[in-house]
């Protein structure tokens, strides 16, 4: 039997959470024999990410709802390579794609990310149009049952799936990296990684920084990532007074360094939120966590290394970060079983695969 083929369309120009899911899918499923594909947009930053990996792509404009040129691009990729399934990821993408892909006599797969509503009109019908969907957290799989008229029996939540090989503690020199950052051992490190985008709340982030710096003088806080409003937050900083607690590291590569140098992660979003990588990775690096009960985050709550707070919530976020900062030096702390067993890539690609099986009948 010749290889399942999978094209997957990605509308966002963007490199985040959701891009990075796309990539790693395809480079797992790959490793089980799949052949994968792209269709994006010139512009856009997963597209010189899936090239870097060897993976094909094609470039199409992506305008909107009812671009027909892309749509009928499509439908010409799918019938020249053979495409068995079409797996959509935005809203723009998922009406061309999924409607080419339905002309075209290929499967249908939608992913859904965010756990932001979907409008639940009846002329928003592209989502039950899908052989299946999949959402990265249980509270989008039921709100799209509940909403969106969606399938129960077609529609399963598989997180994005975590390198448990590459998010180990043992791997790296936690020492070294927090001498990097100029972080020594009497100083408690806490972290935030996350595009910055509004629904991530850095400002929040700031505001506890504030308010605990009040209490302790031993912290510092790191912010990784980088995003449209990284000069508002810098001016946040800057207007509180506290360029010598608070640091912008902008885009990191390697996650998991960073991470390596914490006491104390947190994820301060306030919606829109799947199953927070990020929450994942830190877990796994056997690190403290609070995080905001945002989306699908509470899948990861298992032990009392992970405190769940409530959105916009400043005075829980800074009570619950001071309770860990009152008890840093816990030798016990083991986070990462739970992830390895509920979480990992191989969960993420076992059930992929499982559907891909499925909904083309084979074995």
């Amino acid at each position: 039997m010749r290889k399942i083929k999978v094209l997957h369309t990605e509308w966002s120009d963007g490199w985040g959470g959701q891009e990075i899911r796309i990539i790693n899918e395809m480079l797992a499923v790959q490793e089980q024999g799949v052949e994968v594909f792209l269709a994006c947009k010139v512009n856009s930053k997963i597209k010189d990410q899936a090239i870097n990996n060897g993976i094909k792509v094609f470039i199409l404009p992506f305008r909107g709802n009812v671009d027909l040129k892309t749509m009928f691009s499509l439908i010409k990729i799918i019938k020249d390579y053979q495409i068995d399934i079409v797996n959509t990821h935005s809203g723009k993408d998922t009406w061309v794609g999924g409607i080419a892909a339905k002309l075209s006599g290929s499967k249908f797969i939608r992913t859904r990310h965010l756990s932001n509503l979907i409008n639940s009109r009846r002329f928003n019908f592209i989502n039950e149009l899908a052989d299946f969907v999949f959402t990265t957290g249980e509270s989008v799989r039921t709100d799209m049952i509940e909403f969106n008229r969606i399938d129960p029996q077609k529609i399963i939540s598989i997180p994005t799936g975590i390198d448990e090989e590459i998010f180990d503690p043992i791997l790296f020199d936690s020492e070294a990296e927090r001498n990097k950052l100029n972080v020594d051992n009497n100083v408690i490190s806490i972290g935030i990684l996350a595009v910055i985008r509004k629904f991530k709340r850095h400002d929040l982030f700031v505001e506890m920084a504030a308010e605990l710096t009040t209490r302790h003088t031993n912290l510092k806080f790191f912010i990784a990532g980088d995003g449209p409003i990284r000069n508002e937050i810098e001016e946040k900083i800057k207007k509180m007074n506290l360029q010598e607690s608070v640091f912008l590291l902008g885009h990191i590569d390697e996650a998991a360094k960073f991470l390596s140098s914490l006491d104390i992660f947190t994820l301060t979003s306030d919606s829109k939120e799947g199953v927070p990588q990020s929450v994942m990775q830190a877990l796994l690096m056997n690190k403290k966590v609070v995080a905001t009960n945002a989306g699908s985050t509470r899948d990861l709550y298992n032990d009392d290394n992970f405190s769940l707070v409530d959105t916009n919530n400043l005075a829980a976020l800074v009570e619950a970060t001071e309770s860990f900062i009152k008890n840093k030096r816990n030798t016990e702390l083991n986070t990462r079983s739970y992830i390895v067993d509920n979480f990992s890539k191989t969960c993420m690609t076992n059930k992929i695969m499982k559907v891909y099986r499925q909904i083309l009948n084979v074995k």
